[in-house]
C-alpha cells in the first residue's frame, strides 16, 4: 500500500505539520489501521478511499480516532491533487465532521472548516498552574482555548503534559496577538499521545473565531510557534472557518502490511 508524508502548512520540509497518508482501494479494518498510525508516530496518519466521485476520509491520531483534523486533510488533499487525480482543482470528503472541502486557490490550498462555538469559562488556579501564567480569559469548544497577554508567553509556554490530561477539553490551546502575524498560538494534544502538534487546523477552529471577534476583522494570518513553526492564512464566514496553507512532500513509500 501507498503510503504518503506530507509536511503541512509550509512550504518546505522539516517545518510545518507532518501527517502521514494512505490512499486506499478499500479500508482496513480499524485494528491495523491505528498499528499502522502507532508505527509511523506522527501526530496525524489520514486514510481515505474513494467513494463516488469523493473521499471518505478518516484521521487516527496514536491515541485513537479524533472528528477532525486540519493539517492531514491539508496533506490528503495535495497527495490527492498531485498524484491521485492532477486534473481536479477540487476534491471533497466525507467525514465525521460532515462534508469538507479543499481547493487550490494558487499556491494555497483552501479548506472549509466548521467553527466551534466558545463559552467562556473561569480561568481557573489549575489552569494557571498548567500553564505557568495566567491567561486573560478562556473558552471551551471542542478544546480549552487560553488567551494570553502576549506573543512572548506563548512562545514560553512549557506546560506539564500529566497536568494538561487533567484539564477538560480535548486539546490545550494558548493563543495571544502576534507581532507579525494576527495572531500566534501553540497546541498541546497529550490526550491523543502528541505532546504539541506542530501546526493544528482543528485549533484554529477555535483560535480564528476568537481573534476575528476581538480583532474586528475577518481575514487573519496566523502562526504557530512550535519548533518547526507554521502559516496559516484564514477568515471566517459566518460559522465557517476557511483555513489555506501550503504542503510540502516529504517521501513516498510502500507498506508491506501482508
Amino acid at each position: 500500500m501507498k503510503q504518503y508524508v506530507v509536511d503541512a502548512f509550509t512550504d518546505k520540509v522539516f517545518a510545518g505539520n507532518p501527517a502521514a497518508v494512505c490512499v486506499m482501494d478499500k479500508w482496513l479494518d480499524d485494528e491495523l489501521m491505528m498499528k499502522i498510525t502507532v508505527e509511523n508516530n506522527l501526530s496525524e496518519t489520514a486514510f481515505c478511499v474513494k467513494e463516488g466521485k469523493n473521499y471518505h476520509l478518516r484521521w487516527f491520531t496514536p491515541g485513537g480516532e479524533i472528528d477532525l483534523c486540519g493539517h492531514a486533510t491539508l496533506a490528503t488533499a495535495y497527495v490527492i491533487l498531485r498524484f491521485v487525480e492532477p486534473g481536479l482543482n477540487e476534491v471533497h470528503f466525507y467525514t465525521l465532521s460532515g462534508e469538507l472541502i479543499v481547493t487550490k486557490n494558487g499556491e494555497l490550498l483552501e479548506m472549509v472548516f466548521p467553527a466551534y462555538e466558545l463559552k467562556p469559562v473561569e480561568v481557573t488556579e489549575q489552569i494557571r498552574d498548567v500553564i505557568g501564567a495566567k491567561p486573560v480569559a478562556a473558552f471551551m469548544g471542542r478544546d480549552l482555548l487560553c488567551v494570553l497577554d502576549d506573543e512572548a508567553a506563548v512562545r514560553a509556554c512549557t506546560p506539564d503534559m500529566a497536568k494538561v490530561m487533567q484539564l477538560d477539553g480535548l486539546l490545550l490551546h494558548v493563543t495571544a496577538r502576534g507581532k507579525d502575524f494576527d495572531c500566534v498560538s501553540r497546541s498541546f494534544a497529550p490526550k491523543c499521545n502528541v505532546p504539541e502538534d506542530p501546526v493544528c487546523g482543528s485549533g484554529h477552529c477555535h483560535i480564528i473565531p476568537y481573534w476575528a471577534n476581538a480583532l474586528g476583522k475577518n481575514e487573519l494570518v496566523a502562526y504557530q510557534a512550535s519548533r518547526r513553526g507554521g502559516v496559516l492564512y484564514t477568515r471566517l464566514e459566518g460559522d465557517r472557518v476557511i483555513l489555506a496553507g501550503k504542503a510540502a512532500l516529504f517521501s513516498e513509500a510502500e507498506i508491506h502490511i501482508d
